[in-house]
């Protein structure tokens, strides 16, 4: 098995030559508060993904997750609070203030089961 590691010399010690490759795709809000949680609560799992390059995928699966799950969500919730085309058009404020009530809702049940777990 070829050793493909390099290593620099500091002092009496070999460092390892460490690098991450470059991400493409940028990570979105929940990627990024998964990465967040991660950092602060999981340490040892950061570090064990970042090391094995395996910490933005996840966090990629993540976002895609997330967004899909809310944009199932919603007009689930809208049909059960009764949230229409017609309410937005009469009453335009209460519409929005319900909007905000189920997406906050929504988002609520989002981070408890995906980003903080």
């Amino acid at each position: 098995m070829e050793n493909s590691l390099t290593y620099t010399k500091n002092g009496d010690y070999l460092i390892p030559d460490l690098t991450i490759s470059e991400q493409t795709e940028s990570i979105g809000k929940y990627g990024r508060m998964r990465k967040n949680y991660l950092k602060e609560h999981r340490p040892v799992l950061y570090s064990s993904l970042l090391l094995s390059e395996k910490l933005y995928p996840h966090l990629l699966e993540i976002e895609r997750t997330a967004t899909a799950r809310l944009e199932r969500m919603m007009p689930e919730l809208m049909k059960s609070a009764g949230v229409t085309e017609s309410l937005k058009a009469s009453d335009p404020m209460r519409w929005v203030g319900l909007m905000n009530n189920l997406k906050a809702q929504a988002e609520e049940t989002i981070l408890t089961e995906l980003i903080y777990s």
